[in-house]
């Protein structure tokens, strides 16, 4: 777009006036302002004023956006359309997560499902004028690809000796009904002690077919080597443990059990039988921890009789963490690493409130995962201390015995240079 006597006369005032940094500045901003209408141009098929057959829309005024450059803010106006919306190529995209947000958004405000913070929302997007259905179909094309690949990434480069599983509820409409969907979400930790996010599915029950089939669908991409799940306590999640994760232990998430015991005491003794409760962890020792339990549960039962049935029948499930190394017992008493998660996950899906259907809702819950799995990533930290995951598998540290006892063999029998 060619400037107008009056914009060049301004121009050469302020690079007449600006230092060396400011003057880069300017001309930056100016450079991208212009190949910004450029785009716009191209997109809308005519410039402002312009009459062509062409055209496609008309603009509608601009909307401010500062970008931040080594040489320092650039103050940018992007024109916004009459009808779809425009982002110019040459500036940074949402981060995936902010992308699905905007494509969930759009395809609620496109079926007319929208809330009145959505549409507060979509304005502040930049699509005050609506978007088309064609505009959301591309939008989302480009996002589900990469969203689709993480889902179903192989899981065959390493083992994960604990699997937390959990689940959070949206709401999302189905066959003109607004109802709740479960989101079900898988992490790990590695056998060197990080953590990965391994998958997550969205169905409309947590029944034992729906569990089944997600941790089947875990296995077939390469999981391996899990020797103990933490969970909460749902039938149909336990029974699809039991049948697909054999040889993995299965350890009832405490908080979990806790709040189940707050339901049938008075509110005023929650506290303490909270406290008498947590002594059962707080042991040094497996066989300790098994005998605090009968004791906690002949001690609370004199008051409370439920809660003695509750803790000797979920004995087994709630000290399993005890037969793993001490040093991980705090880490795999609870499905708390998830809690993180799942905050997340509602604080974006607050914003929609109601998704336009499931596969909105797995969209923008991939996009959540996948931000965070990379964190986890690209900022390692160890979950687990080091050296403390070779005894959950033995093979693993008779194998580096033996190689390195072979490598001391090979070592003797070759002559030293110069001996």
């Amino acid at each position: 777009m060619a400037l107008s006597q009056h914009d060049l006369l301004r121009l050469l005032e302020s690079l007449r006036t600006a230092d060396g940094i400011e003057l880069i500045r300017i001309l930056t901003q100016r450079i991208m302002q212009e190949l910004i209408e450029a785009e716009a141009t191209a997109r809308i098929g005519a410039a402002p004023g312009e009459h062509t057959d062409s055209r496609t829309t008309w603009r509608n005024g601009h909307r401010e956006k500062v970008i931040t450059t080594q040489a320092g803010d650039l103050d940018l106006a992007i024109p916004k359309l009459r009808a779809g919306s425009f982002f110019p190529s040459l500036l940074q995209r949402r981060r995936r997560i902010d992308q699905a947000l905007y494509a969930v958004i759009m395809e609620a405000y496109v079926h007319g499902v929208s809330t009145r913070s959505v549409d507060d929302l979509v304005k502040a997007l930049g699509a005050d004028s609506g978007v088309s259905k064609s505009e959301v179909s591309r939008i989302c094309a480009g996002l589900d690809t990469e969203l689709t690949a993480f889902r179903t990434r192989p899981l065959e480069h390493t083992r994960f000796p604990y699997l937390y599983l959990d689940a959070t509820y949206c709401k999302a409409r189905l066959n003109h009904q607004i109802v709740s969907q479960a989101v079900v979400i898988a992490t790990g930790i590695t056998e060197e002690g990080g953590r990965e996010v391994l998958g997550l599915m969205v169905g409309d029950s947590e029944t034992e077919v729906f569990w089944s089939q997600f941790l089947r669908s875990l296995r077939e991409r390469g999981l391996t080597g899990v020797r103990l799940v933490i969970a909460d306590h749902h039938s149909g999640l336990l029974k699809a443990i039991r049948k697909v994760m054999i040889g993995a232990g299965y350890q009832r998430c405490r908080v979990h059990f806790l709040r189940n015991v707050f339901a049938v005491i008075p509110k005023d003794s929650a506290e303490m039988v909270a406290a008498t409760i947590r002594t059962i962890f707080a042991q040094p020792a497996a066989p300790a921890v098994r005998a605090q339990l009968d004791t906690v549960a002949d001690l609370l039962g004199r008051q409370f009789l439920k809660v003695k049935t509750m803790l000797l029948e979920a004995k087994d499930d709630l000290t399993a963490f005890a037969d793993f190394p001490d040093r991980h017992w705090k880490k795999i008493q609870s499905t708390n690493p998830l809690e993180r998660v799942n905050r997340e996950i509602k604080r974006r899906a607050d914003v929609v409130q109601i998704f336009p259907n499931p596969e909105a809702l797995e969209r923008l819950t991939t996009a959540v995962l996948v931000e965070m799995h990379d964190e986890w990533i690209a900022f390692p930290r160890r979950y687990l201390p080091e050296g403390s995951m070779d005894e959950l598998y033995p093979d693993k540290q008779a194998h580096g015995e033996l190689s390195a006892q072979r490598t001391d063999q090979l070592r003797a029998a070759t002559p030293l240079q110069g001996a």
